[in-house]
């Protein structure tokens, strides 16, 4: 533990930070699994449930989670599968 006042705060921070990371990237793997078995099953919700992956993926990139062109990579695949399917 460190013993700087500004050091205890950065840990307090980086905690916080490390949990809200965590439920942001959670919640976007198992929206995008979704989306992707609605795809694989021809699901006739296919539609929504890619806009919906490709928003939590826009919402991830916007909080700082994702990098901005792993965001991109990944909604373009979503868009290919989609297009294939």
């Amino acid at each position: 533990m460190p013993n700087i006042k500004s050091a205890k705060k950065r840990v307090l921070i980086a905690e916080r930070n490390n949990l809200r990371n965590k439920a942001i990237k959670t919640n976007l793997k198992t929206t995008i699994k979704k989306a992707n078995a609605a795809v694989e099953t021809n699901d006739a919700s296919a539609n929504e449930a890619i806009k919906l992956a490709i928003k939590k993926i826009d919402q991830a990139c916007a909080k700082g989670v994702m990098h901005k062109n792993t965001a991109a990579r990944r909604k373009s695949a979503m868009a290919r599968k989609l297009n294939n399917a």
